[in-house]
């Protein structure tokens, strides 16, 4: 039986369509949604929480509770910006949902949170008084307060210090273990993504593109939009390398390409291109190399190389091998 599942789920705004929605979501699992800007993750988040309506089902526990009004799902909301309250302190802020709904062993547990996230000096500040950092720890000490079954995160750190990242994501691994939390966190970050998810869904324009575990979506791509979200570099036809390939196309990493002017190279691949440029960054030189009509983006370090080997024009060889290719 699967915690959450979410079938045939739309909902639309305006001229944008969350487009028949399935996602199974186990319990205790961290589940990314990874998608750009205007993709549709906050939407579905909010549809999750009953914040939007929508048609189709959302079954918790097999209870479908689409029409539930928000405060009887179970579940928690941090947003990007946090919406914290103004008008209450952050103790208040933090113990907003005892308002609602009654709280098994509040005072137990308001302590374990604000221990937890380091918020006892905190408490009596004004929000206006704290920074992002603070107001992020205060926005999941509220959720965390309600006692939520599920954790929605909408791009959680996107307004934190980039220094302060990694431990923020460190504690978000050990909130969702303490808490015993099944966790959906919206973000556009690989980083984080690959940090945090047991499986990642690419939602793109309003549908879901590919769903698995992290290391299998982040990989291999399902198709050639989710390869160049992903940041896949060097995509060409297969039938450049190999006629037979049941796949339309395939990526090799700028960071495995080998080079030379003139030594031969060993890989399973090697041709004769025209460096269109050689350009220096910092340790490493990125290389343009023309093959045909396709142009190869590489990466070499300059450790390797006293001085960028070859002028713009010059033949070079360029390979790489089968392990190195993904097929898309």
């Amino acid at each position: 039986m699967s915690y959450l599942r979410i079938e045939k789920l739309t909902s639309k705004i305006d001229n944008f369509l969350l487009d028949n929605i399935d996602l199974t979501i186990d319990k205790n699992e961290y589940f990314v949604l990874l998608g750009q800007s205007g993709s549709g993750k906050t939407r579905l988040l909010e549809t999750i929480a009953g914040l939007n309506e929508g048609s189709g089902s959302i079954y918790h526990h097999d209870i479908d509770i689409i029409n539930f009004t928000p405060e009887k799902r179970d579940v928690g909301f941090v947003y990007q910006e946090f919406a914290l309250f103004p008008n209450l302190n952050v103790e208040e802020n933090i113990r907003f949902s005892a308002r609602y709904k009654k709280i098994e062993k509040s005072k137990e547990l308001f302590d374990d949170i604000v221990g937890f996230l380091k918020l006892e000096k905190l408490l009596k500040r004004e929000i206006e008084n704290l920074s992002g950092g603070e107001k992020q720890r205060v926005a999941i000490a509220r959720a965390l307060f309600s006692r939520p079954k599920i954790l929605l995160l909408d791009e959680p750190l996107s307004a934190i210090d980039p220094t302060f990242r990694n431990s923020i994501m460190k504690s978000l691994k050990d909130i969702h273990k303490r808490y015993d939390l099944t966790t959906i966190h919206v973000t556009h970050n690989f980083r984080e993504a690959s940090y945090l998810a047991d499986k990642i869904a690419i939602l793109m324009e309003g549908k879901i593109q590919q769903v698995g575990n992290a290391e299998e979506v982040l990989n291999n791509p399902i198709n050639i939009d989710v390869a160049k979200f992903l940041g896949f570099k060097n995509i060409f036809p297969a039938s450049f390398i190999d006629n037979n390939s049941s796949c339309e196309f395939f990526s090799v990493d700028p960071n495995v390409i080998k080079v030379s002017v003139e030594d031969e190279l060993f890989c399973d691949y090697i041709f004769k291109g025209r460096l269109e440029e050689c350009m220096g960054i910092v340790d490493h030189y990125k290389l343009f190399v023309n093959v045909n009509e396709h142009q190869f983006f590489i990466k070499i370090l300059k450790r390797d190389y006293e001085g960028c080997y070859a002028h713009s024009g010059s033949i070079i060889n360029i390979g790489f091998d089968k392990k190195d290719i993904s097929f898309i």
